[in-house]
């Protein structure tokens, strides 16, 4: 069986642990934008030195970019039979594009699972996680930033998503165990 799903929420809402956990309860891959920006950005490519001076301040790298890196992202073969898109899509227009990308391989989402968490509650984990990886795109400002523009640009996908029939909301606060089980249940 495939699955095709997004995981949304918004920045420190415990993303990236859950798509770990749920690429490996699926056996899909997680592909997540944040990880490949960060991974040109320690290897100071030209394309992590651009996606650097938007993240450092907080915004999106442009879609043009994302986009291209998504759609060949996806036609690798171990993303054939699914996979858990974390990052990605952040705007409509992205949504659009990823129905294109996804409708020329013959397949659409499945499933999008929105975390959701007290902003508060975000702020103190993104700040406890600057401290342990000194992440540059992780000061107090920037994050309150990133969750005005969160607010702003991605949580009207939910509005799309919920239309479709396809969105399902889990409570992202707990223990990571109890998370993990809640989205496998909101799933199946």
């Amino acid at each position: 069986m495939s699955s095709r799903i997004i995981l949304i929420g918004p920045p420190g809402a415990g993303k990236g642990t859950q798509a770990a956990r749920l690429s490996e309860a699926l056996n899909i891959p997680a592909i997540s934008t944040g990880d490949i920006f960060r991974a040109n950005v320690k290897g100071e490519t030209e394309l992590g030195n651009l996606a650097k001076r938007y993240m450092d301040a907080g915004e999106y790298v442009p879609d043009e970019v994302t986009n291209s890196m998504v759609a060949d992202r996806l036609g690798q073969d171990d993303a054939a039979e699914g996979f858990l898109l974390d990052g990605y899509p952040r705007t409509s227009a992205q949504v659009d594009e990823l129905d294109r990308i996804l409708a020329a391989q013959g397949h659409e989402i499945e499933k999008v699972v929105e975390l959701t968490a007290d902003f508060d509650e975000v702020v103190a984990r993104l700040l406890a996680r600057a401290q342990t990886e000194g992440r540059s795109d992780d000061s107090e400002d920037v994050i309150r930033h990133r969750l005005d523009v969160y607010a702003e640009q991605t949580q009207p996908l939910t509005d799309i998503y919920r239309e479709r029939g396809l969105l399902r909301q889990v409570d992202g606060l707990g223990e990571v165990a109890e998370i993990t089980d809640r989205i496998l249940d909101s799933i199946r």
